[in-house]
């Protein structure tokens, strides 16, 4: 009985920024929980950064990159985040957004005008680990492409 119960929390908690961020502001930065079916999706791909925000309804609006591309200037995790959280600022169209359950995806830190706090660096690791993409994580558990 408590397996299902566990099956059913959320990962939206009172942490994640709600609404979409103005330019410079607070977004939540995601990876997949167990629960993403990262094999039969078409949406997020592995190594992707991810960010995004609460919905009132209790789901999340993420944008994502994966460098599906191959561009080198997004190599690197961090990079890719960045890209993601640009377009959701300005709220340029894109296909790579998506409104999700949120217990498919989990919080791991924030991203901002300034740059990226990751709270669960490990969690981050462990996605990129699985999507074959450990050269492209962050040397650590700050990033600050520019001063405030």
């Amino acid at each position: 009985m408590s397996e299902n119960k566990s099956s059913e929390l959320s990962t939206y908690s009172k942490d994640t920024p709600v609404g979409r961020p103005d330019i410079d502001g607070r977004a939540a930065v995601f990876v997949p929980t167990a629960d993403f079916d990262l094999a039969n999706t078409s949406t997020i791909r592995k190594g992707a950064g991810i960010v995004g925000f609460g919905n009132p309804d209790g789901s999340l609006t993420v944008y994502f990159e994966a460098n599906r591309f191959d561009e080198s200037a997004l190599h690197k995790w961090e990079h890719k985040a960045r890209k993601a959280y640009d377009r959701m600022v300005m709220g340029a169209p894109t296909v790579s957004k998506a409104k999700m359950d949120a217990r498919l995806l989990e919080q791991v830190g924030y991203i901002d005008g300034v740059g990226i706090t990751l709270r669960q660096p490990e969690r981050l690791q462990e996605w990129l680990s699985i999507s074959n993409a450990l050269d492209t994580a962050p040397e650590g558990a700050i990033v600050v492409w520019r001063s405030k």
